[in-house]
Protein backbone atom coordinates (compact mmCIF):
# COMPACT_ATOMS: atom_id res chain seq x y z
CA UNK A 1 0.00 0.00 0.00
CA UNK A 2 2.96 2.56 1.05
CA UNK A 3 4.36 1.95 -2.23
CA UNK A 4 1.34 2.53 -4.33
CA UNK A 5 1.12 6.59 -1.98
CA UNK A 6 5.10 6.58 -3.02
CA UNK A 7 3.97 6.32 -6.47
CA UNK A 8 0.76 8.33 -7.05
CA UNK A 9 2.88 11.14 -5.58
CA UNK A 10 5.82 10.92 -8.02
CA UNK A 11 3.36 11.12 -10.97
CA UNK A 12 1.29 14.09 -9.06
CA UNK A 13 4.78 15.83 -8.59
CA UNK A 14 5.75 15.23 -12.48
CA UNK A 15 2.51 16.12 -14.13
CA UNK A 16 2.87 19.16 -11.63
CA UNK A 17 6.61 19.95 -12.91
CA UNK A 18 5.38 19.48 -16.46
CA UNK A 19 2.34 21.76 -16.57
CA UNK A 20 4.89 24.52 -15.13
CA UNK A 21 7.39 24.06 -17.77
CA UNK A 22 4.61 24.07 -20.30
CA UNK A 23 3.35 27.14 -18.98
CA UNK A 24 7.00 29.09 -18.87
CA UNK A 25 7.19 27.76 -22.92
CA UNK A 26 4.48 28.06 -24.53
CA UNK A 27 2.22 30.92 -22.81
CA UNK A 28 5.13 33.25 -20.65
CA UNK A 29 7.32 33.80 -23.83
CA UNK A 30 4.38 34.98 -25.87
CA UNK A 31 3.44 37.71 -23.77
CA UNK A 32 7.19 38.52 -23.78
CA UNK A 33 7.97 41.61 -25.79
CA UNK A 34 11.27 41.19 -28.10
CA UNK A 35 14.19 38.94 -28.53
CA UNK A 36 14.71 37.41 -25.40
CA UNK A 37 17.93 35.92 -27.23
CA UNK A 38 19.25 39.29 -28.28
CA UNK A 39 22.32 40.16 -26.60
CA UNK A 40 22.06 43.53 -25.72
CA UNK A 41 25.12 45.50 -26.83
CA UNK A 42 24.56 49.22 -25.36
CA UNK A 43 25.81 48.54 -22.02
CA UNK A 44 29.38 47.34 -23.53
CA UNK A 45 29.43 50.30 -25.34
CA UNK A 46 29.36 52.68 -21.92
CA UNK A 47 32.71 53.50 -21.14
CA UNK A 48 33.77 55.49 -17.70
CA UNK A 49 34.97 58.65 -18.93
CA UNK A 50 38.17 58.22 -16.14
CA UNK A 51 39.07 55.17 -18.53
CA UNK A 52 40.21 58.00 -21.29
CA UNK A 53 43.70 58.63 -21.16
CA UNK A 54 43.59 60.21 -24.56
CA UNK A 55 41.72 63.36 -26.42
CA UNK A 56 40.89 63.70 -30.26
CA UNK A 57 43.12 66.95 -31.48
CA UNK A 58 43.64 66.81 -35.28
CA UNK A 59 41.13 65.57 -37.93
CA UNK A 60 42.08 65.15 -41.04
CA UNK A 61 40.01 64.89 -44.26
CA UNK A 62 40.66 62.27 -46.62
CA UNK A 63 39.10 63.05 -50.19
CA UNK A 64 37.96 59.63 -52.08
CA UNK A 65 36.62 56.45 -52.10
CA UNK A 66 37.69 53.14 -50.57
CA UNK A 67 40.21 54.57 -47.71
CA UNK A 68 42.00 51.90 -45.97
CA UNK A 69 45.32 51.54 -45.45
CA UNK A 70 47.11 54.33 -42.92
CA UNK A 71 51.26 54.48 -42.24
CA UNK A 72 53.56 56.68 -40.79
CA UNK A 73 57.00 57.64 -41.58
CA UNK A 74 60.02 58.43 -39.32
CA UNK A 75 59.50 61.86 -39.39
CA UNK A 76 56.34 61.73 -38.72
CA UNK A 77 54.63 61.95 -42.40
CA UNK A 78 51.32 60.24 -42.66
CA UNK A 79 50.39 57.79 -45.51
CA UNK A 80 46.88 57.12 -46.45
CA UNK A 81 45.23 54.50 -49.39
CA UNK A 82 42.74 55.37 -51.35
CA UNK A 83 41.09 54.54 -54.39
CA UNK A 84 43.95 53.97 -56.74
CA UNK A 85 45.95 56.71 -54.67
CA UNK A 86 48.57 57.64 -51.75
CA UNK A 87 47.92 60.51 -50.47
CA UNK A 88 50.56 61.98 -48.14
CA UNK A 89 50.33 64.18 -45.24
CA UNK A 90 53.03 66.28 -42.87
CA UNK A 91 52.62 65.93 -38.97
CA UNK A 92 50.30 68.48 -39.00
CA UNK A 93 48.01 67.15 -41.05
CA UNK A 94 48.49 69.33 -44.29
CA UNK A 95 48.96 67.58 -47.66
CA UNK A 96 51.95 67.22 -49.26
CA UNK A 97 51.88 64.55 -51.99
CA UNK A 98 49.79 62.27 -54.21
CA UNK A 99 50.97 59.65 -56.20
CA UNK A 100 48.80 57.13 -58.05
CA UNK A 101 48.96 53.07 -58.07
CA UNK A 102 47.78 50.76 -60.28
CA UNK A 103 44.86 49.22 -57.89
CA UNK A 104 42.98 50.06 -54.47
CA UNK A 105 45.40 49.33 -51.82
CA UNK A 106 44.35 47.39 -48.85
CA UNK A 107 47.82 48.29 -46.88
CA UNK A 108 51.14 50.81 -46.74
CA UNK A 109 53.88 50.48 -44.69
CA UNK A 110 57.37 52.50 -44.21
CA UNK A 111 60.42 50.67 -44.70
CA UNK A 112 63.72 52.21 -42.95
CA UNK A 113 65.08 53.44 -45.66
CA UNK A 114 61.79 55.47 -46.58
CA UNK A 115 60.56 53.03 -49.51
CA UNK A 116 56.73 52.83 -49.63
CA UNK A 117 55.44 49.02 -49.40
CA UNK A 118 52.12 49.21 -51.17
CA UNK A 119 50.10 45.64 -50.05
CA UNK A 120 47.22 44.68 -52.68
CA UNK A 121 45.19 41.88 -52.55
CA UNK A 122 48.03 39.40 -53.97
CA UNK A 123 50.81 40.97 -54.57
CA UNK A 124 52.96 44.08 -53.38
CA UNK A 125 54.41 47.34 -55.07
CA UNK A 126 57.11 49.47 -53.54
CA UNK A 127 57.74 53.37 -54.37
CA UNK A 128 60.71 55.50 -53.76
CA UNK A 129 59.60 58.64 -51.50
CA UNK A 130 59.20 60.56 -55.01
CA UNK A 131 55.81 58.27 -55.99
CA UNK A 132 58.27 56.44 -58.51
CA UNK A 133 57.28 52.18 -59.04
CA UNK A 134 60.83 50.62 -57.99
CA UNK A 135 59.72 46.80 -58.30
CA UNK A 136 55.81 45.30 -58.54
CA UNK A 137 56.07 41.37 -56.79
CA UNK A 138 54.68 38.61 -58.07
CA UNK A 139 51.74 37.35 -57.21
CA UNK A 140 51.61 35.45 -53.77
CA UNK A 141 48.92 32.67 -55.03
CA UNK A 142 45.20 33.04 -56.16
CA UNK A 143 44.08 32.42 -52.63
CA UNK A 144 46.34 35.38 -51.18
CA UNK A 145 44.40 38.61 -49.44
CA UNK A 146 47.68 40.82 -47.85
CA UNK A 147 45.76 42.85 -45.14
CA UNK A 148 48.85 44.53 -43.74
CA UNK A 149 52.73 44.53 -44.05
CA UNK A 150 55.72 45.16 -41.24
CA UNK A 151 58.80 46.03 -42.40
CA UNK A 152 62.37 45.92 -41.01
CA UNK A 153 66.08 46.26 -41.71
CA UNK A 154 66.02 42.54 -43.50
CA UNK A 155 62.66 41.39 -44.04
CA UNK A 156 58.90 42.24 -45.44
CA UNK A 157 56.49 40.60 -43.22
CA UNK A 158 52.59 40.53 -45.28
CA UNK A 159 49.33 39.58 -43.32
CA UNK A 160 47.74 37.15 -45.59
CA UNK A 161 44.25 36.60 -44.00
CA UNK A 162 43.55 34.47 -46.99
CA UNK A 163 46.34 31.59 -46.85
CA UNK A 164 45.93 32.37 -43.01
CA UNK A 165 50.11 32.37 -43.01
CA UNK A 166 52.60 35.72 -42.09
CA UNK A 167 54.34 35.52 -45.71
CA UNK A 168 58.31 36.62 -45.06
CA UNK A 169 60.45 38.10 -48.32
CA UNK A 170 63.33 40.04 -48.41
CA UNK A 171 63.31 43.52 -49.80
CA UNK A 172 63.77 42.03 -53.30
CA UNK A 173 60.74 39.80 -52.97
CA UNK A 174 61.92 37.07 -52.34
CA UNK A 175 59.72 34.42 -50.27
CA UNK A 176 62.04 33.53 -47.26
CA UNK A 177 59.54 31.59 -45.02
CA UNK A 178 56.09 31.10 -43.84
CA UNK A 179 55.38 32.13 -40.17
CA UNK A 180 52.22 30.80 -38.63
CA UNK A 181 51.41 27.29 -39.90
CA UNK A 182 49.84 24.98 -37.28
CA UNK A 183 52.90 22.90 -35.87
CA UNK A 184 51.77 20.85 -32.54
CA UNK A 185 55.60 20.21 -32.02
CA UNK A 186 56.71 23.82 -32.03
CA UNK A 187 53.85 24.72 -30.13
CA UNK A 188 51.91 27.15 -32.99
CA UNK A 189 48.40 26.68 -32.56
CA UNK A 190 47.78 27.89 -36.22
CA UNK A 191 46.11 31.26 -37.79
CA UNK A 192 42.61 31.42 -36.86
CA UNK A 193 41.19 34.12 -39.22
CA UNK A 194 38.08 33.69 -40.41
CA UNK A 195 37.55 37.35 -42.01
CA UNK A 196 39.95 39.66 -43.86
CA UNK A 197 40.92 41.30 -40.54
CA UNK A 198 44.82 40.15 -39.70
CA UNK A 199 47.39 42.74 -38.27
CA UNK A 200 51.11 42.04 -38.39
CA UNK A 201 54.31 44.59 -36.64
CA UNK A 202 57.56 44.56 -35.42
CA UNK A 203 58.05 44.72 -31.81
CA UNK A 204 61.07 47.23 -29.33
CA UNK A 205 63.09 43.59 -29.42
CA UNK A 206 62.45 43.39 -33.47
CA UNK A 207 60.07 40.46 -32.62
CA UNK A 208 57.04 40.30 -35.35
CA UNK A 209 53.89 40.20 -33.35
CA UNK A 210 51.14 38.85 -35.56
CA UNK A 211 47.39 39.12 -33.94
CA UNK A 212 45.28 35.92 -34.43
CA UNK A 213 42.15 37.75 -34.54
CA UNK A 214 39.34 34.73 -34.92
CA UNK A 215 41.44 33.42 -31.16
CA UNK A 216 41.42 36.96 -29.80
CA UNK A 217 45.12 36.09 -29.48
CA UNK A 218 48.73 38.13 -29.70
CA UNK A 219 51.38 35.76 -31.32
CA UNK A 220 55.07 37.00 -30.92
CA UNK A 221 57.57 34.94 -33.48
CA UNK A 222 61.21 35.33 -34.27
CA UNK A 223 62.77 35.41 -37.67
CA UNK A 224 63.26 31.60 -37.84
CA UNK A 225 59.18 31.43 -37.63
CA UNK A 226 59.64 30.21 -33.81
CA UNK A 227 56.79 31.19 -31.42
CA UNK A 228 58.40 33.11 -28.35
CA UNK A 229 55.29 34.24 -26.74
CA UNK A 230 51.45 34.56 -26.53
CA UNK A 231 48.78 36.19 -24.51
CA UNK A 232 44.80 36.22 -25.34
CA UNK A 233 41.88 38.13 -23.97
CA UNK A 234 38.84 36.85 -24.91
CA UNK A 235 35.75 38.73 -23.42
CA UNK A 236 32.48 40.70 -24.36
CA UNK A 237 33.57 43.31 -21.39
CA UNK A 238 36.25 46.19 -22.16
CA UNK A 239 40.03 44.49 -20.85
CA UNK A 240 39.14 42.34 -23.69
CA UNK A 241 38.16 41.30 -27.26
CA UNK A 242 35.12 39.63 -29.00
CA UNK A 243 33.25 38.56 -31.82
CA UNK A 244 35.42 37.59 -35.05
CA UNK A 245 37.39 38.70 -35.56
CA UNK A 246 39.28 40.96 -32.88
CA UNK A 247 41.39 43.17 -32.33
CA UNK A 248 40.93 44.42 -36.25
CA UNK A 249 43.67 46.58 -35.95
CA UNK A 250 47.08 47.08 -33.66
CA UNK A 251 49.99 49.27 -33.73
CA UNK A 252 52.53 49.96 -30.79
CA UNK A 253 53.46 53.11 -28.34
CA UNK A 254 57.03 53.92 -27.43
CA UNK A 255 56.50 51.75 -24.25
CA UNK A 256 55.52 48.20 -25.84
CA UNK A 257 52.08 49.02 -24.80
CA UNK A 258 49.55 47.71 -27.77
CA UNK A 259 47.12 50.12 -29.47
CA UNK A 260 44.16 48.48 -30.65
CA UNK A 261 41.15 48.87 -32.59
CA UNK A 262 38.04 46.41 -32.92
CA UNK A 263 34.72 46.18 -35.00
CA UNK A 264 31.10 45.28 -33.89
CA UNK A 265 32.15 47.50 -30.76
CA UNK A 266 33.92 50.30 -32.25
CA UNK A 267 36.62 51.08 -29.90
CA UNK A 268 40.29 51.87 -29.69
CA UNK A 269 42.00 51.19 -26.73
CA UNK A 270 45.72 50.80 -24.78
CA UNK A 271 46.42 47.58 -23.41
CA UNK A 272 49.96 46.76 -21.75
CA UNK A 273 52.41 43.92 -23.13
CA UNK A 274 51.01 41.47 -21.26
CA UNK A 275 47.42 42.23 -22.41
CA UNK A 276 46.06 43.82 -19.51
CA UNK A 277 43.83 46.81 -19.79
CA UNK A 278 45.30 50.50 -19.57
CA UNK A 279 42.95 53.14 -20.93
CA UNK A 280 40.64 54.11 -23.63
CA UNK A 281 41.75 56.13 -26.40
CA UNK A 282 37.99 56.39 -28.22
CA UNK A 283 34.69 55.23 -27.29
CA UNK A 284 32.20 53.94 -29.12
CA UNK A 285 30.05 56.79 -29.31
CA UNK A 286 32.61 58.54 -31.42
CA UNK A 287 32.36 56.63 -33.96
CA UNK A 288 29.64 56.03 -36.78
CA UNK A 289 27.64 52.45 -35.63
CA UNK A 290 29.10 49.79 -38.16
CA UNK A 291 32.15 51.39 -38.50
CA UNK A 292 35.05 48.62 -39.55
CA UNK A 293 38.83 49.56 -41.24
CA UNK A 294 40.17 51.22 -38.09
CA UNK A 295 43.70 51.25 -38.80
CA UNK A 296 46.08 52.51 -36.87
CA UNK A 297 49.52 53.94 -36.55
CA UNK A 298 51.62 55.55 -33.84
CA UNK A 299 54.46 58.42 -34.46
CA UNK A 300 57.04 59.76 -32.89
CA UNK A 301 55.46 61.33 -30.22
CA UNK A 302 52.87 58.73 -29.33
CA UNK A 303 50.13 60.29 -30.72
CA UNK A 304 47.57 57.62 -32.25
CA UNK A 305 46.48 58.12 -35.47
CA UNK A 306 42.81 56.65 -36.41
CA UNK A 307 41.96 55.66 -40.05
CA UNK A 308 38.04 56.60 -39.75
CA UNK A 309 36.65 54.95 -43.13
CA UNK A 310 33.22 56.11 -42.20
CA UNK A 311 34.14 59.80 -41.45
CA UNK A 312 36.67 59.83 -44.35
CA UNK A 313 39.24 61.52 -42.19
CA UNK A 314 42.45 60.67 -40.09
CA UNK A 315 41.84 61.03 -36.63
CA UNK A 316 44.75 61.92 -34.54
CA UNK A 317 44.84 61.60 -30.48
CA UNK A 318 46.92 62.98 -28.01
CA UNK A 319 47.73 62.29 -24.80
CA UNK A 320 45.65 63.59 -21.92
Amino acid sequence: MKQKYTIAGALVLLIAVLAIMSWDLFFKIENQTGNQYEYNLDKLKQVDTNMLCYKENIDVEVPGKKIRGLAVDKDDNIYVTTENNVIIYNNKGEQTATFTTSQTANCISIGPDATIYVGFKDHIETYNPAGELIAKWDTINSSAYITSIAVDETSVFLADAGNKVVQQFNHKGQLINQIGKKDKEKGIPGLFIPSPYFDVLIGRDGELWAINSGRHAFEAYDKQGNLKSTWKRTSMELDGFSGCCNPSHVAMLSDGSFVTSEKGIERVKIVYANGDLKCVVAKPDQFVEGTTGLDLAVDSKDRILVLDPEKGMVRIFEII
